[in-house]
């Protein structure tokens, strides 16, 4: 935890925890990053699903060519804070009104899921156009992946076989332009492995057009760029994956590509932190349990992981009686909900953990506090803290609880 962001933990009331405290520096430095091992003709634009939370959509806007959303509620979310940002809305099960909404905000890229997604796009169009990938579940195998969207059946995009009827249909409506393809298939790919899917791609897509007599000059490679919580120093290798994408556009000189990470952007600004409440011992296993839990973040539940934390001790304590505490040993961490699926660490080894002593979760920017049960228990929210040390240890700090 970087000397701002542990300054501003140990601020922190009791009553405002648990908290989840970002790094906004920290952020645009790994976005930078990412930005800038990229080739020219490689869009990157910011999955919001991970986490649209508007303090951080603003410090990505100024290094990503657009935002990438997957419902009306996500497009009315970055047209409220970028009215001009360029937008691709994609996802399976779009209404007609999302289509019309998205047609009204201006969406820059439609990716059509299926045949019947084609047809009801062109009864919302009336007199306005649209501008279209098609989202193929392209037939590759997938091996050891950590989530799959393709390569084997799938709600997610059209099958190959579907494609030849939406190209009668946009063939046969001047107001659908079809620009290329989408292709997301799978998660926690390495850059050797998302480059090798990329290549793969790359063949089918080159081998369809041309059977077709297309010219594409559009392929959406998804994101699905990996993050490891079992090593949380180390990232997916932009620098590598940025030069075999040099080498696929060398081979399509007037290709596109355009990628759309999410967790790989955010994950690793955002900290959850809370504080033990109770230590135990139940036949032989220590427990540790803490202020919030699962319903705040989701993530090693909904992933199967520990989540990775930092200790940070709190010495004051004004019981009259001895501090219970576990002194290295293995310890669970669970939260205040009434379910043994609550864990967010499991027998993770600890030198000193003491009721009181806070807890970092490190890599809670991405699908954290979005994708959770907010409501089950009803305990309180978490605060939220944007913490921009320029010059000063601590220089923006707001907190606030979601209603």
């Amino acid at each position: 935890m970087r000397p701002a962001l542990l300054h501003h933990a140990h601020r922190l009331a009791d009553d405002d925890l648990p908290a989840y405290v970002y790094d906004l520096p920290g952020l645009r430095e790994h976005v930078r990053a990412i930005r800038a091992a990229l080739p020219h003709r490689v869009e990157l634009l910011y999955a919001a699903k991970a986490n649209s939370d508007p303090r951080l959509l603003r410090a990505l806007a100024g290094h990503v060519d657009g935002f990438e959303v997957a419902s009306g509620g996500e497009i009315r979310h970055i047209r409220g804070l970028f009215p001009e940002a360029r937008i691709a809305f994609g996802g399976p099960g779009k209404t007609p009104v999302e289509l019309a909404e998205a047609l009204d905000a201006g969406v820059e890229r439609l990716h059509v899921e299926g045949e019947h997604e084609l047809r009801t796009l062109t009864t919302v169009l009336g007199d306005r156009t649209a501008d279209v990938l098609l989202r193929v579940n392209v037939p590759v195998v997938l091996r050891s992946v950590a989530l799959a969207m393709g390569g084997r059946p799938s709600p997610f995009g059209l099958d190959p076989a579907q494609l030849d009827r939406c190209l009668q249909i946009i063939a046969t409506d001047g107001r659908i332009r079809l620009h290329g393809l989408h292709v997301h298939l799978a998660s926690g790919l390495d850059a050797r492995a998302h480059l090798a899917l990329v290549g793969h791609v790359m063949g089918w897509a080159d081998r369809w057009a041309h059977q077709q007599g297309i010219e594409l000059t559009e392929v959406n490679i998804g994101g699905g760029m990996g993050v490891d919580y079992t090593r949380p120093r180390e990232v997916f290798d932009w620098p590598a994956f940025g030069i075999g994408l040099c080498r696929t556009l060398e081979r399509h000189p007037r290709l596109t590509l355009r990628i759309e990470p999410g967790r790989s952007v955010t994950a690793y600004c955002g900290w959850y932190v809370t504080q033990v409440l109770d230590i135990k011992h139940s036949r032989g296993e220590a427990f540790a349990v803490l202020r919030g839990g699962t319903h705040h973040l989701r993530t090693p539940a909904a992933k199967q992981h520990d989540q990775p934390f930092e200790v940070i001790p709190d010495d004051s304590w004004h019981h009259p009686w001895d501090r219970p505490e576990v002194r290295g040993e293995p310890v669970t961490l669970v939260g205040q909900l009434c379910t043994p699926k609550d864990v967010l660490a499991r027998r993770v080894m600890v030198g000193r953990l003491r009721i009181g002593d806070r807890i970092a979760f490190a890599m809670a920017g991405a699908y954290a506090w979005n994708i959770s049960h907010h409501a089950f228990l009803m305990h309180p929210h978490p605060t939220f803290h944007h913490v921009d040390d320029v010059g000063t240890p601590v220089t923006d700090a707001y907190v606030g609880r979601p209603t």
